[in-house]
């Protein structure tokens, strides 16, 4: 017996092992596409600077794109992470006979309800842009809440296509397959470059609104090949499914969830508009600044909680809480190993990453001012939000929407006051300080609230790996200072490109010296990256 109890544990250790690898494995994938969008987003947003800058063609365009992605998180891409994927993959794991009447089912409702959403949009966006951009009204330049106006008009479409878009991606990573939705964002952003490059002298910011509607039927185009190899066929819909029914008790709690983390965002474009507040050209700041935070972010931390949740939810699905403990484990420590350092990088080379990359045009230095501004103070909440998803993604796995609302309600009340307080003497670097806080609370309640749930992690060992990633990390940031103040600043005056070159020396520098010293404090994951 006690031979059997070994061989057992043996069993559920490489069984943990395995989806831990294949967790990773998918991280990768994900990661590694969403890089490649990540680049040609930056492309995208150089282009946009230099022709815009941050004046009214950017302030307009920046919040025409804002309002239909609000309603996306809102409805969609939300809803995929937190009620699709745990139902889907709960339903497929018990039920697999009635998995594409499933998504039959809530393919023909979610399609519905957007085209109604985009049709309502379109008919009342004025007022929705005087709501979310009030500062507008009002402005020096008369011609920016009409321009604001049309291209918003424009835009609301794009909720639609980028709806069931984000359905599809739930479906896919239910069943684990990850690239075709992870390449998506890559064909908005060539979509977008193309139309810049080639129609922006004659149309203007219109050409960006095109490129994004492009943007959106490619990237629910590229997704109907798997999906149909994955074997989908439309069922009759079966509005009385059990998991229909389960899909809509998640998804009315995620949903206000959503829309208060929507708030948070709403918050900081509204006192944004205001510019005798916070200065000219607020809007355009936190645009660029979050691209650029997004990077990491998104690379590095959104990709492993999105490759973290369908195990989650076949764990959780089983009842197999162990295994489950030890997926969080195993994500918290990659989220300190490579978000922690990015976080301090970005820190440290907030302005020169602005200057070098978007200063150009009309793009000036007020422009960089302000963004590495927003950048800097943005770069404190870096781990804190990727922590959120993770903890946030494992609330969905088990199913419980409604903690997450509760803790979203204060930190976006928490948000509101300190966005008011830091707004006046800080200016936009205040908006991003005040969500940098207001997001570690969020973190700090959700690791709280989990630990009650689901039982004590193996802390030990993750206050280890925090103790070897802060010291690292510190010697990184040594580095990283000097480089940025006596070789950075000697190529100040050269061509962008050369200083473009300087400064991914300095960060690949930065990143050999951090992995190094992670190795020499024999950090366990970084051991495992190296083996």
């Amino acid at each position: 017996m006690a031979g059997w109890g070994r061989e057992k544990g043996f069993v559920k250790q490489d069984q943990a092992g395995s989806a831990h690898r294949h967790v990773v494995k998918s991280a990768g994938v994900i990661g590694g596409f969403t890089g490649i969008s990540r680049i040609l987003g930056f492309i995208r947003d150089m282009l946009i600077a230099s022709v815009f800058g941050t004046g009214i063609g950017a302030e307009a365009f920046v919040v025409s794109f804002k309002i239909p992605n609000l309603l996306r998180d809102l409805v969609a891409e939300g809803a995929a992470n937190a009620a699709f994927v745990p139902v889907f993959s709960e339903c497929r794991q018990k039920k697999p006979a009635d998995y594409w009447k499933l998504v039959s089912t809530v393919l023909w409702v979610m399609g519905t309800v957007l085209l109604v959403l985009s049709a309502l949009g379109v008919f009342f966006t004025p007022q929705i842009v005087r709501l979310l951009a009030p500062g507008f009204v009002h402005s020096a330049d008369a011609e920016k809440l009409p321009l604001t106006i049309a291209l918003t008009r424009l835009m609301f479409p794009y909720l639609f296509l980028i709806g069931l878009s984000a359905l599809a991606m739930g479906v896919l990573n239910s069943l684990k397959e990850f690239t075709s939705s992870a390449i998506g964002p890559a064909l908005l952003n060539v979509s977008m470059i193309v139309t810049a490059l080639f129609f922006e002298k004659k149309y203007g910011p219109i050409a960006l609104v095109v490129g994004v509607l492009a943007g959106g039927v490619l990237q629910l185009a590229f997704q109907i090949p798997p999906l149909l190899r994955s074997g989908f066929r439309f069922e009759k819909p079966d509005f009385g499914h059990e998991y229909v029914k389960k899909i809509a008790r998640l998804l009315v709690p995620r949903a206000l969830g959503s829309g208060l983390y929507q708030i948070n965002v709403l918050v900081d474009s509204i006192l944004a508009s205001f510019e005798k507040i916070v200065g000219a050209g607020g809007q355009s700041a936190l645009y660029y600044s979050n691209r650029l935070f997004q990077l990491p972010l998104a690379v590095l931390g959104l990709s492993l909680a999105q490759a973290v949740l369908p195990t989650f939810s076949t764990q959780a699905a089983k009842g197999d809480m162990e295994a489950f403990k030890k997926t969080v484990s195993m994500a918290i420590r990659s989220i300190l190993f490579v978000i922690l350092p990015a976080s301090v990088g970005l820190v440290v080379l907030s302005e020169p990453i602005v200057r070098i990359i978007f200063e150009h045009g009309k793009f000036d230095a007020y422009s960089t001012s302000i963004t590495s501004s927003a950048l800097f103070y943005y770069s404190f909440g870096l781990l804190s939000c990727a922590m959120i998803k993770i903890f946030a993604n494992a609330f969905y796995a088990l199913q419980d929407t409604r903690t997450p609302v509760k803790i979203m309600l204060f930190s976006v009340s928490l948000n509101v006051v300190l966005s008011l307080l830091f707004m006046f003497p800080m200016k936009i670097g205040g908006l991003t300080f005040a969500s940098s806080i207001s997001a570690t609370a969020n973190m700090g309640l959700l690791y709280h609230f989990l630990i009650r749930r689901i039982g004590v992690l193996d802390e030990k060992r993750i206050v280890d790996g925090l103790v070897k990633v802060l010291i690292a990390s510190t010697l990184m940031a040594i580095f990283t200072w000097g480089y940025r103040h006596w070789v950075i600043s000697a190529f100040l005056h050269s061509s962008r490109l050369a200083q473009g070159g300087i400064l991914l020396l300095g960060i690949a520098i930065a990143i050999l010296i951090y992995f190094a010293s992670t190795l020499l404090l024999r950090l366990e994951e970084a051991r495992k990256i190296f083996r």
